[in-house]
């Protein structure tokens, strides 16, 4: 369960810097002195506003440098590691969201696949330390045993972006089998917090809820068989890279895959409660969304839920935050964010 400490002499390659976990991550090592090189190619998958926002926290960082780039483009990304030698690569750049992948699968296949796998290439030509990259609960499919293990078979992906996921960890896999890159896959498990992703549930809500819309619940209206989600702070999800960044896997193929999520799912209308009320706090009145309850999406799965057991005996990883604590930080940066504590 040990971990060392971030070490402020090394390059640390942030891909998706712009976006929600690269932004706090970045900022995490820059608050501890170290180099980071940030790449995004600041797409318009959601308003690119809050990713020239995040951008702007970070600019003030003499230790940061921004190349705005796509990881699909093989040769901008070999002459960056020619260039900045990193010693640590964090890969979270990947068109993300399981229902876009049915409706844009092109965008799937030349992030998750090509890009990375010019990743892989690069880490191979310019070995580094260690890699680690974003995977994601998706993967686990429609699997009916909870909570979900790294053991588990997930062989069965019910959507592309799935798919895509599921093939990275093969991939990085291989790589290390072959060319001994450390490399560590991250199951994310439904990420929120403050200057988040607006393509998620609970933004989504929020932005419908203050333009006077109603906010579509795709759970049948089946409050005894609701979805249940493993809800995880961004605070929570950073400090666990943190700790893994440094902590490189040493078995015979150096490729490790953890689950990294909050271990306390939560039912889909409970969280909405909670931000209704975390709302009426930020915004001092009683706030009730308007609700229409539509059948599951194709590529839904019924529940999401991670066993951390893995994640932390290797680094001690344990999440903090209570839903109710995350979301009233969320609804306090929205309304100042947004500018809608008098509307």
């Amino acid at each position: 369960m040990s971990y060392k400490p971030l070490d402020p002499n090394k390059v640390y390659l942030i891909t998706g810097a712009a976006g929600f976990i690269g932004y706090y991550l970045s900022k995490r090592l820059l608050e501890a002195g170290c180099k980071v090189v940030g790449v995004d190619n600041v797409n318009d998958y959601y308003d690119v506003k809050l990713k020239h926002a995040r951008l702007e926290l970070l600019e003030p960082y003499e230790s940061f440098t921004f190349i705005k780039g796509d990881i699909s483009d093989k040769e901008m990304m070999n002459n960056l590691f020619e260039e900045y030698k990193p010693n640590i690569v964090v890969n979270l750049a990947a068109q993300a969201g399981v229902r876009y992948s049915i409706e844009n699968p092109d965008v799937y296949i030349q992030s998750n696949i090509i890009g990375f796998y010019n990743i892989l290439e690069a880490c191979r030509h310019y070995p580094v330390d260690h890699l680690v990259y974003a995977s994601s609960s998706s993967v686990y499919g429609a699997n009916k045993k909870v909570p979900f293990e790294e053991t588990d078979f997930v062989d069965n992906p019910v959507s592309l972006y799935a798919s895509t996921k599921k093939s990275n960890e093969l991939m990085a896999h291989t790589y290390s089998h072959l060319y001994k890159i450390p490399a560590t896959g991250l199951r994310f498990f439904t990420v929120y917090g403050p200057i988040g992703r607006p393509d998620m549930a609970y933004f989504g809500f929020t932005d419908k809820y203050f333009a006077g819309e109603p906010i579509k619940i795709f759970n049948n209206g089946d409050f005894d068989n609701d979805l249940f989600r493993d809800f995880t702070y961004i605070d929570d999800i950073v400090s666990g890279i943190e700790r893994l960044i440094t902590k490189p896997p040493v078995d015979q193929v150096p490729h490790k895959v953890f689950n990294i999520g909050n271990n306390n799912p939560e039912k889909l209308m409970t969280f909405i409660e909670t931000l209704e009320k975390a709302l009426g706090k930020a915004t001092g009145k009683k706030v009730e969304f308007d609700k229409v309850f539509e059948p599951i999406k194709p590529g839904d799965v019924p529940a999401t839920y991670a066993s951390t057991d893995a994640l932390q005996e290797a680094v001690g990883f344990k999440p903090e935050t209570s839903i109710e604590e995350g979301l009233e930080r969320f609804a306090e940066w929205y309304v100042e964010y947004y500018g809608v504590e008098n509307n």
